[in-house]
């Protein structure tokens, strides 16, 4: 069965975000305010053939620890669909 799995991975939160940073100076320079923090990560969807669900995650977990996260500077959570 194919499983559509969203991987978000962002920064740990005990460091800084540059782009979240810029990202926030950019937003007040548009004079766009009330926003409190930026958070720049990415989202990825991976289209899994799997025998399961847990299959699926199993598989996108692995992929997240070996090629698609830092884990010394990011985190990730995983949603299957």
């Amino acid at each position: 069965m194919i499983y559509t799995v969203q991987i978000k991975v962002m920064p740990l939160k005990e460091l800084l975000d540059p782009q979240g940073k810029a990202v926030m100076g950019g937003l007040g320079n548009l004079g766009l305010t009330g926003v409190e923090d930026v958070r720049v990560g990415k989202n990825i969807t991976l289209r899994v053939n799997a025998d399961s669900v847990e299959k699926a995650k199993a598989i996108a977990e692995e992929a997240s620890k070996k090629l698609l996260s830092n884990a010394v500077m990011e985190y990730f959570e995983i949603e299957v669909n």
